[in-house]
């Protein structure tokens, strides 16, 4: 069984008391016809810990929201993270109680009141601790080095009414709706683990702490790790419109296996699949490694004559030169002076073919865990 965990919040709760500030600029909202000081507004900042990790905060009027990553937050790395929401909203309340701020509390109970809004009257759902408004759920798997092969494998099946958006660089695989863009109910992704740990994490550390200190000694483990292993990862953006109709947003309100279902059908879509690892070589790498030729040169000047071949042209075997490339190409199955059946003639060659085969990822011991 795979081991979810969460790898990014965004919540917030209404207080019914002002809330102190802590930004060093606030907006004020007044009346202008009484004076009055409706609400005070605190612009968004950023609470930065170790390692460059950030959770965003907003305060407006009585209300607090918390936006980033808590698996992540104080670590240099989060190849696994915090399985609980409960943990992962404790780094969130400890940051809010160093501030000065209160914490966030669970849901006891939700009720409706009505509001009035230009003349009309509608239903609000209220509630007595945090909301969530998106949970990121997260998870890995090792394809034994071969995660390029596997995203790209992956990259054929639509998800959720979505098609796959495979990237340039093989790497990372999102669905998307018809039109291009992102639904307005989930994100989901997957990735090479290594290739996005040395694209952003490695660099800001080497950066910020050299090549030679420990955190990155460390990073460089788990990159290792990661690309030794071929770590898939899977991450799926509950918004907050999914999260209303999974009734999924009231904290202390749900479990957390609500999102077990969905994330295991995402985790399941390579059992529509059977993924191979091809290893290609061209005309030219055969007859080089096969020592048919004694440089790459002479490899390459011989495709040429192949590729002349393949397009139509026709040689005249009684040419010296026609005879040497025609002799070396004969030994890999290729006659040039015959007509070229375009159906059964291929200018590359499997070199090797590995079923790529999936597991769980285990947490190493010298994993320095949430």
């Amino acid at each position: 069984m795979y081991n979810p965990f969460y790898d990014w919040l965004k919540m917030y709760q209404d207080f019914d008391f002002a809330l102190p500030i802590v930004s060093e600029r606030a907006y004020a909202n007044i009346n202008v016809e009484t004076g009055d000081i409706l609400t005070i507004s605190q612009p968004t900042f950023s609470h930065k810990g170790s390692f460059s990790s950030v959770i965003n905060i907003r305060i407006s009027g009585n209300r607090i929201t918390m936006d980033g990553n808590p698996s992540k937050f104080n670590r240099l790395d989060n190849l696994f993270g915090l399985t609980s929401l409960d943990d992962c909203v404790a780094v969130y309340n400890k940051i809010l109680i160093s501030l000065g701020l209160p914490p966030f509390t669970k849901c006891t109970r939700t009720w409706q009141v009505t509001e009035k809004q230009k003349g009309s009257a509608k239903f609000v759902t209220m509630t007595d601790g945090a909301i969530f408004q998106r949970i990121d759920v997260t998870s890995n798997l090792a394809t034994g080095g071969f995660s390029k092969d596997y995203i790209k494998g992956l990259a054929t099946l639509p998800y959720r009414n979505s098609n796959p958006n495979l990237y340039p660089n093989g790497c990372s695989c999102d669905w998307r709706t018809a039109s291009g863009g992102v639904s307005s109910l989930m994100y989901s992704k997957v990735y090479d683990k290594a290739h996005e740990l040395k694209l952003h994490s490695m660099k800001k550390i080497k950066n910020s702490v050299g090549e030679n200190s420990l955190e990155y000694a460390y990073l460089k483990k788990v990159f290792l790790y990661c690309q030794e292993n071929g770590v898939v990862r899977f991450e799926q953006e509950f918004k907050s419109e999914l999260l209303r109709r999974m009734n999924a947003r009231y904290w202390g309100l749900f479990a957390d296996a609500a999102f077990d279902e969905e994330h295991t059908k995402f985790r399941s879509l390579d059992e529509k699949l059977q993924v191979t690892s091809m290893e290609y070589e061209t005309i030219a790498e055969l007859l080089f490694r096969n020592n048919y030729v004694t440089s790459t040169k002479a490899a390459h000047t011989t495709s040429i004559y192949f590729l002349e071949w393949l397009h139509g042209k026709s040689f005249d075997a009684t040419k010296t030169q026609v005879k040497l490339h025609r002799a070396r190409l004969r030994k890999i199955g290729i006659d040039i002076c015959r007509p070229c059946n375009i159906s059964s003639i291929s200018p590359i060659f499997v070199k090797k073919a590995t079923e790529v085969v999936t597991q769980e990822l285990s947490i190493p011991t010298w994993y320095r865990a949430a």
